[in-house]
């Protein structure tokens, strides 16, 4: 210890090397829960989506049209998404976003009247509409889009206020496995209500959750100056010091997201989310397609497999997240050991080339292996989100992040009118499978591609100190 070191700091290396509180956790588990609802309220249209093409008639490029719906103008809500958590808050716009897609959620009940109703005023205005089944659900798709698209934004701001950095991607991967839960618990939910109820209350009972979690995050949530103690605020600030990534002076000026563009880190995030969003959503939005299509399977018959392949998806969200530690404990910046783990998690998804060739021993095969696939794309998540907190300044995280899943929302609607028309087009031929191989083919390299495109745009770890 040096002799001139003020005795506060002294004090608060000590409280920094045992933490006496643990309140950071709970936020965590708010954030978990959170993630859990937006990803149920996500899965519902894809798990009956069999059920509703076949009672609205819609072709594989209507369902890709209407899940592109939902990616474009997430994709664009993004944009905005970063700079209004930034502007509000983390508690009053993590309010504000969950209450709308809530609300976009239970819209989807009422999508057929809803596209009956635009229809005809359009009609009334010379103009043609598309089938009001479509229509509708397009509109409920893109409200419930531009209310999740504040989830991640918030939910890393979250992150960064209420973790040291050590911490972050392990708290990450915590909370992002809440997709997993949500893609777990959404089939095992969504088709026995629909069996016994009408789908319509399928969407209804899955978008009132969201309301539930706000009571909890309106009571238990603030900053961090107000919920952890003097000890755990210190832990919690212990590795931020005074640098870029250092919490934000009290009435600091906000960084405008075309500033943030100018940064070669900004499109290594992007670039990585743009590469790889769309593998994700593809096996969310097309998994009970593909089981329906090549095996055949009805709504309750793949309530097991899917959850099997979620349930394998809580090893690479939580277990991604704390790998990176492995390297930062040998020496690693948190960005290069980050950059170190992603290249291994980056292999796996190579085991998806064998789903489609092995898939006619049984339809266990491809779920076990696109399972493989999934639980990497979480563990790659959790620490690509990461590397966002890693090289900017708090106050422009959630910009960041939101410029980031605008790539990847992007990225998410080339896949599914990708998917789309190759389905068509090989399914008119007899061959549907092609598609599939050509389909899973993108997902397994497609992982490889982005850590070669970030690696090459930020090759060693530089935090922005200029903001």
């Amino acid at each position: 210890m040096k002799l001139n070191e003020p005795v506060s700091q002294q004090g608060a290396g000590q409280r920094a090397a045992a933490p006496a509180g643990k309140y950071r956790w709970t936020i965590c588990a708010l954030l978990f829960f959170a993630t859990t609802v937006n990803y149920l309220d996500r899965q519902v249209l894809s798990l009956l989506a069999p059920q509703l093409s076949k009672e609205f008639n819609w072709s594989n490029s209507d369902y890709a049209n209407i899940t592109a719906a939902f990616q474009f103008v997430y994709a664009l809500s993004m944009v905005f998404a970063g700079p209004i958590v930034d502007k509000l808050g983390t508690k009053k716009a993590y309010l504000w976003a969950i209450a709308i897609w809530s609300g976009g959620a239970i819209l989807h009940a009422y999508s057929v009247p809803m596209g009956n109703a635009v229809g005809t005023a359009m009609g009334a205005l010379g103009m043609v509409a598309a089938p009001a089944s479509i229509v509708g659900f397009i509109i409920s798709r893109a409200v419930l889009a531009v209310g999740e698209a504040g989830n991640f934004p918030a939910a890393i701001k979250a992150t960064a206020e209420f973790f040291p950095k050590k911490e972050r991607a392990f708290a990450t991967g915590i909370f992002n496995s809440g997709a997993n839960v949500g893609a777990i618990l959404a089939p095992l939910t969504v088709p026995p209500i629909a069996i016994y109820w009408g789908w319509q209350a399928a969407f209804i009972a899955i978008g009132a959750i969201g309301f539930v979690w706000m009571i909890f995050w309106h009571l238990m949530f603030d900053s961090p100056e107000k919920k952890l103690s003097a000890d755990e605020l210190a832990y919690v600030r212990s590795d931020s010091g005074t640098g870029a990534t250092a919490a934000a002076p009290v009435g600091a000026k906000k960084v405008p997201w075309t500033k943030l563009l100018t940064y070669r880190q900004t499109w290594a995030f992007a670039g990585g989310k743009f590469l790889t969003d769309g593998i994700w959503w593809f096996f969310l939005f097309w998994l009970p397609k593909y089981l329906a299509a090549e095996y055949q399977m009805g709504p309750g018959d793949i309530v097991v497999p899917l959850a099997v392949l979620y349930s394998m998806t809580m090893f690479g969200s939580i277990g991604g997240g704390y790998f990176p530690a492995y390297f930062m404990n040998r020496g690693y910046s948190p960005y290069d050991g980050r950059m170190k783990a992603m290249l291994v998690i980056a292999l796996f998804p190579l085991v998806v080339l064998a789903a489609q060739p092995l898939g006619s021993i049984s339809f266990w095969v491809p779920v076990i292996l696109i399972g493989i696939g999934a639980s990497a794309h979480q563990a790659w998540s959790a620490n690509l989100f990461t590397t966002v907190s890693d090289m900017f300044p708090q106050r422009t995280v959630a910009s960041v992040v939101g410029i980031g899943g605008m790539a990847g929302g992007l990225g998410g609607v080339a896949v599914s009118k990708l998917g789309g028309w190759l389905f068509d087009y090989y399914g008119a031929q007899g061959s549907l499978s092609t598609g599939y191989m050509i389909m899973f083919t993108l997902c397994a390299v497609a992982y490889l591609l982005a850590w070669f495109l970030m690696k090459a745009l930020v090759p060693h770890h530089k935090e922005i100190t200029d903001l």
